[in-house]
């Protein structure tokens, strides 16, 4: 199982970016992909989830509003776009994936096996 995240790079406070995570060796019946974050000095957090069949998704309140998450089947890919980015939005982003989460149990980082290598996001004002 691979997870390869990619897309972070320093931009300026209001600006965008868009993450992607590449998936392979994961059956996608069932799978769930997470973004979480974390910031220097500070515990990891959830972002946002995805379902990869029903496409339900979720976000931390902090985000909501300003991130999308999507993904795209045929590519095998997740994407997280960050519009309208904040200081306090930096930090090093990681996918995770893993197959039959409860959707009670998206936000909790234990629920996934599959981590990405994670993908540096510096937000300047």
């Amino acid at each position: 199982v691979q997870l390869q995240a990619s897309g972070g790079g320093l931009v300026q406070a209001g600006g965008s970016l868009r993450l992607s995570c590449a998936v392979s060796g994961l059956t996608f019946s069932r799978l769930v992909m997470g973004w979480f974050r974390q910031a220097p000095g500070k515990e990891r957090e959830f972002v946002s989830s995805i379902m990869w069949n029903g496409g339900n998704t979720r976000y931390t309140d902090s985000v909501k509003g300003r991130f999308t998450i999507s993904r795209d089947k045929a590519k095998m890919t997740g994407y997280l776009e960050m519009n309208n980015l904040k200081l306090e939005d930096t930090a090093v982003y990681y996918c995770a994936a893993d197959t039959g989460i409860l959707t009670s149990r998206v936000a909790n980082g234990n629920e996934y096996d599959y981590w990405g290598q994670g993908t540096l996001v510096t937000v300047s004002s």
